[in-house]
């Protein structure tokens, strides 16, 4: 049985999440910020890290991943069209304020890359990452089909859809996205956010007042 535990971290509450399984191995999906709390919960509960998934490289989801590779030693995948953000503040938006530290990645060369749509085997864990743009241009949305949920970053929220005003963000690439691999899943599934309350495909598609005339 697959469990997962959201956690809303750093100074705009982005969701990170842990996916364990029974045999207590885990995945670190979008760790944004507040590296001590995630630390600390993975401690805790005597978890195994296997890897650092992000769904895309925008500050608020990459502020704690240095942090746990130290930690764990674990590897991080990205999408290839955001390798570069992990070291630009200004294309990872952290440079946009002068309140906030430039968030960076080291070694952004010995990431795993995510080149194409493709299943992931990974410590019993099975999904697929398929792509999401709209957001950002590299946005990839992780479906457990198995498992009857998906975590799909700032794509789609709970009455609401991604902003599409920052760096290669395309209002109509992310409705096409969000109608051709989110609203395509079976209607109970659970769809985990970057930010707020899970929803699911039904909800989205009787309420949501941003996909209405798509």
């Amino acid at each position: 049985m697959i469990n997962v535990k959201a956690y809303s971290l750093g100074p705009i509450q982005t969701n990170c999440y842990i996916v364990s399984n029974k045999q207590k191995d885990c995945i670190i999906f979008d760790p944004g910020e507040e590296s001590s709390k995630i630390i600390k919960a993975i401690r805790t509960t005597q978890l195994n890290p296997k890897a650092i998934f992000l769904t895309h490289a925008h500050f608020d989801h990459i502020g704690a991943v240095e942090d746990l590779r130290e930690e764990f030693n674990v590897p991080l995948y990205i999408h290839e069209k955001e390798v570069n953000w992990l070291i630009d503040p200004l294309k990872n938006g952290s440079g946009r304020y002068a309140e906030l530290p430039n968030y960076i990645v080291k070694k952004p060369e010995k990431e795993h890359i995510i080149y194409k749509e493709q299943l992931f085997n990974i410590a019993g864990f099975s999904f697929k990452a398929v792509f999401t743009p709209g957001h950002s241009p590299g946005s990839i949305s992780y479906i457990f089909e198995e498992d009857g949920f998906a975590i799909v970053g700032d794509t789609l929220f709970e009455g609401s859809i991604g902003r599409t005003d920052l760096l290669g963000g395309s209002h109509k690439e992310l409705l096409k996205s969000i109608h051709e691999k989110l609203l395509v899943l079976p209607e109970d599934t659970i769809i985990y956010p970057g930010h707020g309350s899970y929803t699911t495909p039904a909800q989205e598609m009787d309420s949501n007042p941003f996909l209405n005339g798509f």
